[in-house]
């Protein structure tokens, strides 16, 4: 089983973000991203299997050490090989320093095959569209609808979880970082 730790935004960043992937549907061009039913997220690791309580404690311990810090997710993005459009965070101290710290800490679990998210060749990314499995045009419509509605978005990360890569998406919990201020 792969599992993936994603990194989440506050309410109304996450609001803005699906409203994309839901205009995205609303034009016919791809409904891919809404049917995984994931939440709007920068995944920070994904592992081939974990030891879920292990993990789900060693993932709280972390949370209680990091405080919410701002996103800002500033440009439109596509890995053309998956056909996959998404938001760009600006990349932060803060985000590189927390990734490379949550890989140490979860160095037992097997990221094999999954080098994209290792800290040092890690792109952060929230995808909004993924178009594989939809007509061939479906990509360059998709991207330029989402080019032409995109405004630069400035919010929080706001938790972090674990979750089960199924189809659907399966969430096994959500630790809220601290909200003290940053």
């Amino acid at each position: 089983m792969v599992y993936a730790i994603e990194m989440y935004f506050d309410k109304e960043t996450e609001k803005k973000i699906m409203n994309l992937a839901q205009k995205v549907a609303d034009a016919g061009l791809s409904t891919k991203y809404l049917e995984w039913k994931t939440r709007p997220h920068i995944t920070l690791a994904i592992f081939n299997d974990v030891d879920e309580n292990k993990c789900l404690d060693l993932l709280a311990q972390f949370v209680k050490k990091h405080k919410v810090f701002p996103a800002f997710l500033d440009s439109v993005a596509m890995f053309n090989d998956t056909k996959t459009i998404f938001l760009s965070p600006t990349m932060t101290r803060s985000m590189y320093d927390l990734q490379n710290e949550l890989h140490n800490l979860m160095k037992e679990f097997d990221a094999k095959g999954w080098e994209w998210y290792q800290p040092d060749s890690w792109v952060p990314h929230c995808t909004i569209a993924l178009t594989s499995e939809d007509n061939d045009n479906a990509f360059f419509e998709a991207s330029n609808l989402i080019l032409h509605e995109f405004k630069k978005i400035d919010g929080l990360y706001s938790s972090i979880g674990l979750v089960k890569i199924t189809f659907p998406v399966e969430e096994l919990a959500t630790f809220d970082l601290n909200k003290y201020q940053y």
